[in-house]
């Protein structure tokens, strides 16, 4: 058996890392570490891009077959002649029309340099001198520009070497424009420089996003985006010799499914090892079904999302049971395990503890239980309930439904602080006497109908008896059908939660994650 895991590990291995090393081959032709020389420029490198790709940067250099290249630091704005760009990523640059306002002592020279903010790049002038334009004349000293501009304004400059005050003066605004370094005191035109150099950094979000294989990006409102992302999932605990880690490897590396996440490579090291997945960007499905977790403040799900996700997950799981070339039981069915992409669209994922099999075998054998407490079949750890088969899957499933509809744990006490609330008990009481659901957000007749299939399905998910329990492709058809024609199954006899003593007992011998 030995053997024959590390073979399945050698050749699976051998296939990703070529996939990967192509992928990556791709990635560089599309956005090279550096771009081919731009006139006086020479080459140059991230944040900076050329017109032919704009998508692998955050700052377009234009003009290369011109004797002045120039670039926009922001969407909008003026454009600057580019002298350099330096190695730490500053960059000088000169203002053409601020040269022209300077020779001709205009006080048009005195307007702010507007430095743009965005979520992935900061700019800062290296040697900025600080003025203020002010409607009134100040009490207090301040070297002072003997002028008024238009009339209308008082322009007053603090010494270069002195600090800025701590409280603005009123009736004044701040005015910090770039500084000649071979400045005449007595002269602010001559203080001041229309070539000047600025430190150029790039936010964190961006660096973690390159880092992950990511490109940064801006959308249309210079938003922040990471693109063709990648996840890196690390495993610093791997069991024994790594069993978890192969087993996830050859498991994921079978499937090609909207509702699966995408194993696109791994690496590994002595013990530690790493799995890189497609990025998915809104994270767990977790963050969004608990009431006291802060990401549903955020981002409230509607029913009909709600509704779309349960569906995604069983299609996933139905693809697993039978749309492999083996059967693949996933063991872990919970919210963490759910990821959700930009669309809210889910994804299956962490085979950590997955069995594969022969499609036609519908029997497990297990040395041990395996899965999380509070989603576990009761035949995992008690095999005179029933036989483990992809059954198992499907009542944890149900359990994960239940708490997407109830906003909570299964387990977790009533406002009343009663340690008997248990929601699947809970919610069947009320379908049972026809009440209403006591759910909320629900708006509509539409959200009661979402509302009511995903209960009645996850009640005939949760059946004690796994041959009582439908196959996903049946929860595909029931969540899909009519909701006149499901009807409420049996009280689940075996499924409220144990007693602190049988808990710890269970959670002994099970793998908790």
């Amino acid at each position: 058996m030995a053997c024959y895991s590390f073979l399945v590990f050698f050749v699976i291995s051998r296939l990703l890392l070529l996939s990967s090393a192509e992928e990556e081959s791709e990635l560089n032709k599309t956005c090279p570490s550096f771009f081919p020389s731009c006139g006086n420029l020479g080459q140059f490198a991230f944040p900076f891009t050329n017109p032919k790709h704009p998508e692998c940067g955050l700052m377009v250099v234009d003009n290369c077959n011109k004797p002045v290249q120039r670039n926009r630091l922001g969407k909008a704005g003026p454009f600057y002649n580019i002298l350099n760009i330096a190695q730490d990523a500053s960059i000088t640059l000169e203002d053409q029309v601020f040269q022209n306002h300077l020779g001709n002592s205009s006080c048009e020279s005195f307007e702010n340099l507007t430095l743009p903010t965005s979520t992935s790049l900061s700019f800062h002038i290296k040697s900025n001198l600080s003025l203020f334009r002010c409607t009134d004349k100040l009490e207090k000293k301040l070297t002072s520009f003997h002028s008024t501009c238009n009339h209308s304004s008082f322009i007053y400059y603090n010494h270069p070497d002195e600090a800025l005050p701590s409280i603005l003066p009123p009736n004044c605004s701040l005015i910090q424009l770039p500084v000649n370094k071979n400045r005449k005191l007595d002269d602010l035109f001559n203080m001041l420089t229309s070539v000047f150099s600025l430190r150029v950094e790039v936010h964190r979000v961006c660096t973690e996003c390159r880092w992950r294989g990511g490109q940064c990006q801006s959308d249309s409102e210079g938003n922040f985006q990471c693109a063709n992302e990648r996840t890196v999932k690390v495993l610093n605990d791997s069991k024994g010799n790594g069993e978890e880690f192969i087993n996830e490897v050859a498991s994921i590396s079978r499937t090609s499914h909207v509702n699966v996440v995408a194993l696109l490579g791994f690496c590994f090291e002595g013990r530690r090892r790493a799995l890189i997945y497609e990025f998915v960007s809104n994270g767990s499905l977790e963050k969004f079904i608990y009431r006291n977790s802060s990401s549903i403040e955020n981002h409230k799900l509607t029913w009909e999302t709600l509704f779309q996700i349960a569906v995604g997950i069983a299609r996933g799981l139905e693809y697993l049971h039978l749309g492999c070339s083996t059967r693949i039981l996933h063991f872990d069915i919970k919210p963490h395990n759910i990821l959700l992409d930009e669309d809210f669209c889910p994804k299956i994922s962490d085979f950590g503890l997955a069995k594969i099999c022969n499609r036609k075998e519908s029997i497990i054998s297990m040395t041990c239980a395996r899965g999380t407490v509070g989603y576990i079949a009761p035949e995992v750890f008690c095999r005179n309930i029933g036989e483990v088969s992809y059954k198992s899957d499907v009542y944890s499933y149900g359990m994960m439904i239940f708490e997407m509809t109830g906003g909570r744990k299964n387990a977790d006490v009533g406002d009343n602080g009663g340690s008997d609330v248990y929601f699947p008990h809970w919610i069947y009481k009320r379908l049972e006497k026809d009440e209403e659901l006591g759910l909320q957000g629900i708006e509509n007749e539409e959200d009661i109908e979402y509302a009511r299939k995903m209960i009645i399905v996850s009640l005939w998910c949760i059946q004690t008896n796994p041959s009582s329990r439908p196959t996903m492709s049946r929860v595909v058809e029931m969540l899909e059908g009519s909701l006149d024609s499901l009807q409420i199954p049996p009280k689940p006899f075996l499924s409220s939660p144990c007693s602190r003593a049988d808990s710890s007992t269970i959670q002994s011998i099970l793998i908790t994650l």
